[in-house]
């Protein structure tokens, strides 16, 4: 599917969706929604007819996939039970949302008493919780949660016995072999899907365990980015920070997905969290953001060994950042050790600028030299390496080195992955320009 900004991920992020054929059908074609952001990947469908299939079709493509996606907590813990998953995983959570289509199906094609129903699977909590929001008592409502894997075992009866002894009009059940059974003893009964946009959240969960598993680094990184809500165009200032995420994340060599209307993920590996915090003495792009949009951002960082560990820190640290009233920034690590990274000093910001200007000078007396070099391609992206510039520039290789190495903390290259070594001794080193940042 999308083809943008995955340099650094090698092959296409595969992603197994593991659901009855209806439930898979509607996440592959939500997987649409994201086929233009900034993850290059593709969905694999493993639908199944019976629960006792999941293990035997999840083997059959598991080789070739990087992160798998259940339909819900029951296919996702009975292939944990059979040892069936080998890979990172996540399901799509089964919340009160999910009633609100069910229940309105409820009314307006079978007319029945909302007041006088049984449900599986959803937490009583969130039952009540969508009642209320309906403004309707759930009183008489009767619940069964899912538990673990042998709770649809009573779902049947459950159901059954209510309906015969005339306390429910109709059945709500997230299992579809449930229903069937239900429907062939005459028991009205409905079934509870979750809604496109809890879909779509899991789905972007999974795109971020992927991710994170194929990371090279043991330490994950993942930053939280939230901007201000209120005042003028935040639609157009939304857009304009997830622009500005983007042109960061290239010179770090990290990915931006957007995480809700507020907010963006930023993920990368911990050297280059390292070097663009400047050793954790400063945040990422916090600066920036306020000196180009002239908003404070919250910004959370998570360190980890998973990427869901490092996402949870992540979030913790976001907490931290918003009561903290000072818009410093926080980094919650693995071992929960939290660091505060405080805003940058302005003086220190208008140093950088300045040194930034100096470096783009520098980069077009370089582009220049590459383009007057006969032995250079004139298009495509500019690739070079410290013996190509110390060359053109008529330097000594480690002052080429020092030079695109300054160039890639300012943004300007971006350092790409070691060529293999064809014999002994350190791999080459190269850089791609940022000739488009010349304006």
């Amino acid at each position: 599917m999308g083809e943008a900004g995955s340099e650094g991920l090698g092959h296409k992020l595969t992603v197994g969706v593991v659901g009855t054929a209806d439930v898979v059908a509607t996440t592959m074609h939500l997987g649409a929604d994201f086929a233009d952001g900034p993850v290059d990947f593709r969905l694999v469908a493993v639908a199944y007819e019976d629960e006792g299939d999941i293990a035997r079709e999840l083997a059959r493509v598991q080789p070739e996939l990087d992160v798998c996606l259940f339909a819900g907590p029951l296919p996702y813990d009975l292939a944990r039970e059979a040892g069936a998953i080998a890979v990172p995983a996540t399901f799509v959570p089964l919340s009160g949302s999910a009633l609100y289509g069910t229940l309105l199906r409820a009314v307006l094609d079978g007319g029945y008493d909302l007041r006088r129903v049984s449900v599986d699977s959803v937490p009583r909590r969130e039952v009540d919780e969508a009642y209320a929001e309906i403004g309707v008592s759930a009183d008489d409502v009767h619940v069964l949660e899912y538990s673990d894997p042998s709770s649809p075992s009573a779902f049947e009866s459950f159901h059954s016995e209510l309906h015969l002894s005339g306390t429910t009009t109709v059945a709500l059940t997230s299992v579809r072999s449930v229903a069937q059974r239900l429907t062939k003893a005459g028991v009205p009964v409905l079934l509870v899907r979750p809604t496109k946009a809890t879909v779509r959240i899991a789905l972007r969960t999974a795109l971020l365990l992927g991710l994170g598993s194929r990371l090279e680094e043991s330490q994950i990184a993942i930053g939280i980015v939230e901007a201000p809500v209120g005042g003028g165009d935040f639609g157009s200032l939304r857009l304009a920070l997830h622009g500005l995420l983007l042109d960061e994340a290239r010179g770090m060599g990290a990915t931006v997905l957007p995480r809700d209307e507020r907010g963006y993920y930023v993920v990368a590996t911990l050297g280059s969290l390292v070097a663009a915090t400047e050793d954790f003495a400063v945040p990422p792009f916090v600066e920036r953001v306020r000196a180009e949009l002239g908003i404070d951002i919250e910004l959370g960082i998570g360190l980890g060994e998973t990427a869901r560990e490092a996402e949870a820190n992540a979030r913790a640290a976001l907490i931290r950042s918003r009561t903290d009233g000072e818009h410093d920034s926080y980094l919650v690590g693995h071992d929960g050790h939290v660091l505060m990274l405080p805003s940058r000093p302005r003086v220190r910001l208008a140093a950088q600028n300045d040194a930034r200007t100096k470096a783009a000078g520098t980069l077009a007396r370089l582009v220049a030299a590459i383009r007057s070099d006969g032995d250079m391609p004139t298009s495509g992206p500019v690739v070079v390496d410290a013996s190509t510039v110390a060359n053109l520039l008529d330097i000594t290789p480690r002052a080429a080195r020092r030079l695109l190495h300054a160039l890639a903390e300012l943004g300007l290259a971006w350092q790409m992955p070691p060529a293999r070594a064809a014999g002994p001794g350190r791999p080459r080193q190269s850089y791609r320009l940022m000739v488009e940042r010349l304006g």
